[in-house]
């Protein structure tokens, strides 16, 4: 099948489907490595990781492994792992701190500057040997906003601010909750699935399964005193579905089950009651009511494309999933917090996040289990489509599929080269699809 038959969008008749080679093809996941991966910004970790000089911590990136590091001059630079002299990687732990950074292999020394600053045995280089020109190299571009670290290995890739279109309003949202700034708490949860990391993107947007699939929480929920008690489907009041531009997308729906930040749940405890009042009391003097009923009364779930999923629900998780096979994806999840909250409401962040998104938690293993059940089921390749139509002629609600309709259109027009595309419903425009920005190969 061509690239361009992959999916159908029919939007005068409200048909979306996708074909389910998309998940399963081999050929298709090496192309949309040089197609998405390749071209694309893609989330590499948050400035609070490497708070101090010499704090350094190691990801693999597209494929690519790359370390974040603070210089002695307080400027952060990433750097690629791989030693200039024979390949082996430097950073031997995922994190840490330290002046020099030295190869195991041969000794090969570099500095926080990534500079080559020793060899072993330097004497027996000629003449023409110079440190300078082997320093550890860099991808083509790395930018920042308002903490959070992304690179692109495309150099003529749009500068992050205007990738980020749309989403740079929902990160300000949730940067803006804090009033010292936001840090990223040590450690992480990992975890693999046997599945397509597509399926992620579509079930971190995914308002429709939330009572069927999550429905053991929700009644552990009610029954710590809540109205959700009896919620259904049809009854539960349900929030909005936008798609932000470049393929990222979000869904937000009105709190109902608590957050630290400014909305009171019993499961906080009757101690955590006046602390929260007076972290809304804050956003309200500061940003105003409607600002602050956005930040403390609605909780959203972003995309920002292609694999970065930002949670600001009950807690705040970063969570970025690198793609190894069409079958295979590794997940890692960090949790976000406002660097001035206390111990005690710290706590009680800590854990709503492990209760419902931890690896053990309510959440994580009903949609891990889904995914992988969606992925053993595309063996019936008989059945060739999966429909995402849900709500094409009508407002998107965050149990409708405008969301993932956003993320599939900007995939789509990747994969055939094109940078932009038109990834909202409705009818199509002279200006849905931009060419791709030329490069120099």
């Amino acid at each position: 099948m061509e690239i361009e038959d992959l999916i159908i969008d029919d939007r005068r008749r409200g048909i979306f489907r996708v074909h389910r080679s998309s998940m399963t093809s081999v050929d298709l996941f090496r192309r949309e490595q040089g197609q998405i991966f390749d071209r694309c910004w893609i989330y590499l970790g948050h400035e609070s990781e490497v708070e101090h000089p010499g704090d350094y911590l190691r990801r693999t990136i597209a494929g690519r492994p790359l370390f974040l590091v603070r210089g002695k001059d307080d400027q952060v630079r990433v750097f690629l792992i791989s030693c200039t002299h024979r390949g082996a990687l430097i950073c031997r732990r995922d994190a840490g701190n330290a002046d020099v950074l030295q190869c195991f292999y041969h000794a090969w020394s570099f500095n926080t500057n990534g500079k080559l600053i020793g060899v072993p045995g330097e004497d027996a280089y000629g003449p023409y040997f110079d440190k300078s020109e082997l320093g550890l190299k860099q991808p083509p571009r790395v930018e920042s906003y308002r903490g959070f670290y992304f690179v692109s290995f495309n150099p003529y890739v749009d500068d992050l601010v205007t990738y980020l279109a749309g989403a740079k309003d929902y990160l300000d949202l949730i940067v803006d909750q804090a009033e010292e700034g936001m840090r990223v708490i040590r450690g992480s949860n990992k975890y693999t699935m046997k599945a397509n990391w597509k399926l992620l993107v579509e079930n971190s947007l995914d308002g429709y399964h939330l009572v069927p699939t999550h429905q053991t929480y929700l009644d552990y929920i009610s029954s710590l005193g809540t109205d959700d008690s009896g919620q259904t489907a049809a009854s539960r009041i349900v929030g909005t579905a936008k798609a932000l531009g470049n393929g990222h997308c979000v869904i937000e729906s009105p709190v109902r089950n608590g957050r630290p930040i400014a909305h009171w749940h019993p499961l906080f405890g009757e101690e955590a009651r006046e602390p929260i009042a007076r972290v809304r009391q804050r956003l309200v003097e500061k940003y105003g009511e409607e600002r602050t009923h956005r930040m403390a009364d609605t909780s959203r779930n972003l995309i920002i494309y292609p694999n970065l999923v930002i949670n600001d629900i009950m807690a705040i998780t970063i969570r970025y999933f690198e793609p190894v096979a069409p079958d295979h994806m590794e997940v890692t999840a960090w949790h976000l917090v406002p660097r001035e909250e206390s111990e005690s409401m710290l706590a009680t962040r800590l854990d709503s996040f492990l209760t419902f998104l931890g690896p053990g938690g309510f959440a994580t293993p009903d949609d891990v289990e889904a995914l992988e059940s969606c992925q053993a089921g595309f063996r019936a390749t008989e059945t060739e489509w999966s429909d995402i139509s849900r709500g094409m002629l009508s407002p998107a609600k965050s149990t409708d599929e405008l969301q993932m309709r956003g993320f599939w259109r900007q995939w789509h027009a990747n994969m055939q080269g094109l940078s932009h595309t038109d990834v909202q419903d409705g009818p199509v425009t002279e200006t849905e699809a931009v060419p791709a920005l030329a490069t120099d190969d």
